[in-house]
């Protein structure tokens, strides 16, 4: 299965022309290791160094990554490259264990697995399963912008109010986008629903890293995928 994902991430990279990419864990670290220190000592929070995204952007090339399927091996031809799957794991993950319990004769379950929704079938009632997509503001009248009754699809919902740290006053969630190597901005939420947990989590994580317009076209070329975006 780790093979089957990192394949899986190529195809995603280039579906969302590099918006989703596994090579970008260079990067990603220097963010994680600021947010941690920051959530840790508030006074003394700060960003990573500008010169320093920009050098561990230069070890991000999704080319380097050099799979032998019938060896079943990965080599990173560029030693200073670290992968993430952090935007695709989870919904894989989800992914393959509906399928299994599909595979074993399941006909109605719902899997939620941190922001991660995939049901199959329908309750013991016949009624559908209901999902709900989190208000980003805690503080609004209701907790949901608006629920769905799902039967067989995968609700996937991406957040800047998720996984962040202040750092002067601003706030700086955990969706970095390729192009700037900062925080994505434009958007509170995307949520994603469509057939597959795995493109779900990817497309959230894309859609969040691109123009409304870039956004919409993408999700139009797609069957069966609709997206909420909470600007």
């Amino acid at each position: 299965w780790i093979i089957d994902l990192l394949l899986y991430a190529r195809e995603v990279y280039t579906l969302t022309e590099g918006k989703v990419n596994i090579a970008m864990g260079s990067v990603l670290s220097l963010w994680h290791d600021c947010r941690e220190a920051g959530l840790r000592d508030p006074k003394a929070a700060a960003l990573p160094p500008m010169d320093a995204l920009v050098e561990a952007a230069a070890h991000t090339s999704i080319e380097d990554i050099l799979i032998d399927e019938a060896r079943s091996t990965v080599t990173l031809a560029d030693p200073a490259m670290r992968l993430d799957v952090g935007a695709i794991a989870k919904g894989y993950a989800v992914e393959m264990v509906a399928r299994a319990l599909e595979a074993r004769g399941v006909t109605g379950y719902l899997l939620n697995v941190g922001g991660t929704v995939r049901a199959i079938g329908a309750k013991t009632e016949g009624e559908p399963w209901l999902a709900g997509i989190e208000h980003p503001d805690k503080d609004a009248q209701t907790p949901y912008l608006h629920t769905l009754h799902l039967t067989r699809e995968a609700l996937v919902t991406s957040g800047a109010y998720l996984r962040t740290y202040t750092v002067d006053g601003t706030d700086y969630h955990h969706i970095i986008d390729p192009d700037t190597l900062m925080p994505a901005q434009g958007y509170l939420s995307v949520s994603v629903v469509c057939t597959d947990a795995a493109a779900g989590d990817a497309l959230s994580t894309a859609l969040f890293c691109m123009s409304p317009e870039q956004g919409l076209a993408l999700i139009s070329s797609l069957p069966d995928t609709e997206a909420m975006w909470v600007m």
